[in-house]
């Protein structure tokens, strides 16, 4: 089962992500901050992660930075979920490493989309 891990320190964002992909069928964790993402993500190795960019401690973009720079977890694809809209962001989310780009409120349909694009390769 494809195992996703979403990193978002807002828990109703959080509730709505794993509410939609487990009933797609995915496995799904959770991390708070990039932080703890990063420390996840080198215990468990998911599949994919989506990460938030705007969180206290290190924000998501840092946590990609730091993800894509770690042998251990730089082969795990990172797709950004994120308020932040303007196409700067989109542009720098993109440089620091990122697979895809969506922004809140998610649609369901291209979220899935752009997920089972970027597992297939």
């Amino acid at each position: 089962m494809t195992q996703i891990m979403i990193v978002d320190d807002s828990p109703t964002d959080t509730y709505l992500l794993q509410a939609m992909l487990e009933k797609n069928g995915y496995q799904t964790l959770t991390a708070e901050n990039g932080n703890e993402g990063i420390e996840v993500a080198r215990l468990i190795k998911p599949d994919l992660i989506l990460m938030d960019v705007v969180m206290p401690e290190m924000n998501g973009f840092q946590a990609l930075r730091a993800l894509g720079s770690d042998p251990e977890t730089s082969s795990i694809p990172v797709i950004l979920v994120t308020r932040k809209d303007q196409k700067v962001d989109r542009v720098w989310g993109m440089r620091q490493g990122a697979r895809d780009y969506v922004t809140k409120p998610v649609n369901e349909d291209a979220l899935l989309n752009t997920i089972n694009e970027t597992l297939t390769g």
